[in-house]
């Protein structure tokens, strides 16, 4: 079985040698890189499974590489790793594509679960390249898109595995913790919040058609309603 490929991008020397390191005994392809104006180029050569992103690097941002890695491909899991601990910062990083976050100082075992979690995710969430209709929309979930007519918006990646799982709960209730359990891969105190984000951020996108509702039902989830 091929191994797993891993950008990893970290200006720190010596961390980022010990994470690497640490990585490839468990079996893992890593490459590295320690400016920001190196990893598009890399991600192009390498083609990773997934990207361990610093947030602080020279030349570019993680926040500035996780929207172009997002653009090349929007379904590769991104981890942020950052001394950054503003709530606002998390935030901007889910609204620009990171699947999860992990706060320095960290333990390699959280950062082994944490890609192992997002790498498992990802291949469950496979889904065909089919359009579904939802109201006078059609979302096609992995080309992430939700057209209405000829307008046509392109999802986050946690936006379209969102949207998936009310389309496959249709007129029915699903549980906030099964959501929670499945988009993020915990029901933490901090990914509820997000959660919340997310909610209204679909029905912002979805308003446009009446017919089509996200319900909260308070203390137990969602019913998504729609023809």
């Amino acid at each position: 079985m091929p191994k797993v490929k891993i950008l990893y991008v970290e200006d720190e020397p010596f961390l980022g040698r010990i994470v690497k390191e640490s990585l490839e005994s468990r079996d893992f392809e890593v490459t590295m890189a320690m400016d920001g104006n190196d990893v598009v180029r890399l991600f192009n050569e390498v083609q990773p499974g997934i990207c361990v992103l610093d947030i602080m690097l020279p030349n570019r941002d993680g926040y500035s590489l996780a929207g172009a890695i997002r653009e090349i491909n929007p379904s590769v899991p991104i981890i942020f790793v950052t001394a950054k601990t503003q709530t606002d910062d998390l935030i901007k990083g889910f609204e620009v594509g990171g699947n999860d976050y992990l706060r320095k100082p960290f333990s390699m075992e959280e950062l082994i679960v944490r890609i192992s979690n997002l790498l498992q995710l990802t291949r469950s969430d496979k889904t065909p390249n089919e359009s579904v209709s939802i109201g006078k929309f059609e979302f096609t979930p992995n080309r992430y898109e939700l057209l209405n007519g000829s307008s046509s918006r392109k999802l986050s990646h946690r936006e379209a595995m969102l949207l998936q799982i009310m389309v496959e709960n249709k007129n029915a209730m699903v549980s906030r913790k099964d959501v929670l359990m499945r988009v993020w891969g915990d029901d933490s105190f901090f990914n509820s919040r997000n959660l919340d984000v997310y909610i209204t951020k679909l029905r912002e996108y979805l308003r446009e058609d009446p017919s089509v509702e996200i319900i909260t039902i308070k203390g137990v989830g969602y019913r998504f309603v729609a023809k």
